[in-house]
């Protein structure tokens, strides 16, 4: 499986327990999604490896404490750190103005006043406030992703439609 055919879910933490425990800290809006897995992918050296779980238990509502098949105490202190993930079929079907940051990555981007803006690059998600990068002339145009400027998403179309404050677009075009 390649990595672009999945999505990050967590990162193993720490070790917890004898028995080979590990703690996963889960990086989603969702945990209770994901408190019945029965395997995973593990980022071992840029490959992805499946991992079955033989005990998964929730240990706080965004970490998991799982075992895996075949792991002792000693053996999982390899995987500390190791990144988790699972095939995009697994990320539930969203509906409205939610979605998936991959989900949106080539969509058309429309402003109900400037009108077309270009292409959606990507999402960019490391400030407090998650930012859709919009590729327009060899620039970037940086949309907060907040719920009053998406106007809405036609999925079907490929299009996202913001209602963008004024000023916004003038700082870019």
């Amino acid at each position: 499986m390649r990595k672009e055919d999945c999505f990050f879910l967590g990162t193993i933490t720490r070790k917890h327990g004898l028995e080979g425990g590990l703690l996963v800290k889960l990086d989603t809006d969702q945990p209770e999604n994901y408190y019945k897995m029965e395997s995973v992918l593990l980022d071992i050296s840029g490959e992805l490896v499946p991992f079955f779980i033989s005990t998964i238990e929730v240990h706080k509502p965004d970490q998991l404490r799982l075992v895996f098949e075949g792991f002792k105490s000693a053996e999982s202190a390899q995987l500390i750190g190791k990144e988790l993930y699972l095939p995009l079929t697994f990320l539930p079907k969203l509906a409205g103005k939610k979605f998936y940051y991959h989900e949106i990555e080539g969509f058309k981007a429309i402003d109900e006043i400037k009108g077309e803006l270009g292409r959606i690059a990507y999402v960019m998600d490391r400030s407090s406030q998650p930012l859709i990068v919009v590729e327009s002339n060899n620039k970037e145009i940086f949309i907060p992703a907040t719920d009053d400027i998406i106007a809405r998403i036609d999925r079907a179309k490929k299009v996202m439609y913001f209602h963008c404050p004024e000023g916004l677009l003038d700082l870019y075009l």
